[in-house]
């Protein structure tokens, strides 16, 4: 199936092409880690209702102000459950829409197949960059921050400026692809997507080295008496869009 390229503000838009020119469609803002599970999602919700998903792609920081200025998108799937909680107290979001879709996992990854051996590789001498994705906007640079200072690392590396800050996930993913960085903190997800699945080495990161990655969902008022954003949000609880979230690496409440 297709995929379109949009754009909104500096945000990356990510469309599966409708197969019916009456199909309803939703803008769907998605943080960077779900992003190549949902696009799997939107291509089975589309096959089976016939409802049309493009994608909005960005950090849930930066999309969670896009909201807050009036972006129009109708569902928000954030890498956090703050946001989405903020904004259903806020008026932002539609009361009793918000879940729980997703646990994430952090993983630290390196396209060098030697690279990675565990945690000790943080403390080894062979890197010279490491990406994370800035704290500030994103709950996996918390995440990783948070890991770092479990294992006494993160005070260590900041000041002989080793670490490198993505706006995204997507980015620091680019950082480590292209060669600015060695290795880095990403998704697990995005390790598991099929383009990279089996590449490079990895450490999936103990989930008690950081606070719980939980993903949450909120409806969005444009979105509220859409039938395509309830179909969807009712789709997020079927097996078929649990068995792909699962398959990258997500954990389900």
């Amino acid at each position: 199936m297709k995929l379109k390229i949009l754009a909104w503000g500096l945000l990356l838009i990510v469309s599966a092409a409708a197969t019916s020119a009456s199909a309803e469609q939703i803008l769907v803002a998605v943080a960077a880690n779900f992003v190549p599970s949902f696009r799997e999602v939107a291509m089975e919700f589309e096959k089976s209702t016939g409802h049309h998903a493009q994608i909005a792609a960005g950090s849930s920081g930066n999309l969670y102000s896009q909201i807050k200025n009036g972006a129009p998108f109708d569902v928000f799937f954030s890498a956090d459950d703050e946001r989405p909680k903020r904004l259903e107290e806020d008026g932002v979001g539609v009361k009793g829409t918000r879940f729980t879709y997703a646990i994430g996992r952090l993983a630290l990854w390196s396209p060098n197949a030697d690279l990675v051996k565990g945690e000790e590789t943080l403390s080894s001498t062979t890197f010279t960059r490491l990406a994370i994705t800035n704290p500030k906007n994103a709950p996996y640079g918390l995440a990783a921050m948070q890991a770092m200072q479990k294992l006494r690392i993160w005070d260590k590396l900041q000041p002989q400026h080793i670490i490198i800050m993505g706006e995204n996930l997507a980015q620091t993913m680019e950082f480590i692809e292209s060669g600015h960085a060695e290795l880095g903190f990403v998704a697990l997800s995005q390790v598991l997507d099929p383009k990279v699945k089996g590449k490079g080495s990895r450490w999936d990161v103990p989930s008690n080295l950081h606070e719980p990655i939980q993903q949450d969902a909120i409806v969005l008022p444009k979105g509220k008496d859409n039938a395509t954003a309830k179909a969807l949000m009712e789709f997020m609880s079927g097996p078929q869009a649990k068995a792909i979230i699962e398959r990258y690496g997500y954990q389900l409440k």
